[in-house]
């Protein structure tokens, strides 16, 4: 820059408002922005292999960014190579979070992370309290480079011999990036059905969904600490919630769909039928993949997965939902408020009324946005309830399951489903405190009394 040059006035103002941006706003605005550049170049004519118009542009490129899966095209014929690789490179940045990834750099430049820096990371991650940021990036990179080339060789010994060197690499890499960053984006029409019985298959990629939506935070603390007792209370949470949650998932849906033939029924024998059943158990907590066709399931069960799905998986992990470390504060807080126990107790520590306050607040928020999408979706489209609402809860928790209606939305469909998907990313805490703005307040009131219930 010249000596005595000052840029423009617009300019700085630009440069004073972005400065000032709060970690949520930046956020959010920093998901658009992805979103805008993926649709942009999956317009371009080299992207595709059929015409793409800016809708399925837009609506692939903001699915791909929040890491849902829902698409209005067939990905895996509609796009070419480079449009592929367009929508890997989508899944990577939003699936780490864009804020972790250029916090990252500057770690990597400079040596040290600024208080700024430090909160926006912690909001990426929706984590609170005072965390070693710079370790767990460390732990966050290399915990994703090896997870993914570990997948795609495991999935390798699959699709190599199947494909060819060229193509089955491509095809091992590319649903090893979906599955750990829980996009759920596959390049088959029909998911992984054709591996419904396949136990490498069924194995490395609920490995990898799994290990992505666990919490990178839990992942850090599992390399630090050697014994149970020594974890963090959050990690116990999420070890034992996962665990518990998808066995019982798992048993669930054999009994639900066991007698239906268009789904467990028309499988032989036993063991194909556990696989599909444990598959299609912890997919809903925000992976997206499927090996049953989930249009075929009864309502019974298309209930059950959509609770799955509002539940979703860890926090600061790549998966959506409320959270199951969320649910479980809900939980854990009612039993106390049956048993007349101020606070809830768990492994010994007490839980924080303003932790119950943050989970019941989550919960209340993401309800309100599904009732909300699943009302505007109900005008503007004709399915039935049953397939708008599972189509609402599956695009506000980023998980990506449908049961058919995605490419038959109207265009007001997609941008309530595009605008849903980007609420289930950002988070709807998130979302609520970057548009109240709030702010302490400044006057103590007396207490008053409602009757409740």
């Amino acid at each position: 820059m010249r000596r005595g040059f000052r840029p423009p006035f617009f300019y700085r103002q630009v440069k004073r408002k972005f400065l000032h941006l709060t970690p949520p706003q930046a956020l959010i605005l920093s998901f658009i922005g992805l979103s805008l550049v993926g649709a942009i170049l999956l317009k371009l004519p080299m992207a595709s292999n059929a015409p793409t118009s800016w809708m399925q542009a837009l609506f692939t490129a903001v699915s791909a960014s929040t890491i849902t899966g829902l698409s209005v095209v067939d990905v895996g014929s509609h796009f070419t190579q480079f449009g592929l690789w367009v929508l890997l490179g989508l899944i990577q940045l939003g699936g780490i979070g864009l804020l972790t990834f250029g916090v990252l750099i500057i770690h990597l430049t400079s040596g040290r992370l600024t208080l700024r820096d430090r909160a926006a990371l912690q909001d990426s991650f929706n984590q609170s309290g005072r965390i070693d940021m710079q370790g767990l990036l460390r732990v966050l990179f290399g915990f994703i480079v090896v997870m993914e080339l570990l997948g795609t060789l495991l999935l390798a010994i699959q699709w190599v011999p199947q494909m060819g060197w060229s193509q089955g690499l491509f095809y091992s890499f590319f649903h090893s990036v979906s599955a750990f960053n829980n996009a759920g984006f596959g390049l088959d029409q029909h998911s992984l059905a054709a591996y419904v019985g396949n136990p490498l298959i069924n194995i490395v990629i609920s490995f990898l969904f799994i290990s992505g939506g666990i919490g990178f935070a839990v992942i850090a603390d599992l390399r630090a600490k050697r014994r149970f007792r020594e974890f963090a209370l959050h990690t116990k949470l999420m070890l034992i919630g996962t665990v518990t949650i998808n066995l019982l998932a798992m048993l669930v849906l054999f009994a639900l769909e066991y007698g239906n033939p268009d789904t467990l029924g028309g499988l032989h024998g036993i063991g194909t039928k556990l696989w599909a059943s444990w598959f299609q158990a912890v997919a809903p907590r925000s992976s997206g993949f499927t090996t049953m066709d989930t249009s075929m399931l009864t309502p019974a069960t298309a209930f059950f997965v959509m609770t799955l799905m509002f539940i979703g998986a860890g926090s600061g992990s790549t998966g959506g939902g409320i959270k199951l470390t969320t649910f479980i504060i809900l939980l854990v807080a009612t039993r106390a408020f049956l048993r007349q126990q101020h606070n809830p107790v768990l492994f010994g520590r007490s839980i924080d009324a303003s932790m119950t306050l943050r989970a019941l607040a989550i919960t209340i928020i993401a309800l309100f946005f599904v009732m909300t999408g699943t009302f505007l979706l109900m005008l503007t489209e004709h399915g039935s309830f049953l397939d708008l609402a599972f189509e609402v809860v599956s695009a506000a928790s980023t998980t990506g399951l449908s049961r058919g209606i995605t490419p038959t939305l109207s265009v007001g469909g997609q941008w309530i489903v595009m605008v849903l998907m980007l609420i289930g990313r950002v988070g709807p805490l998130t979302l609520a405190f970057t548009l109240a703005n709030p702010r302490g307040a400044d006057v103590a009131y007396p207490s008053g009394r409602v009757n409740i219930g």
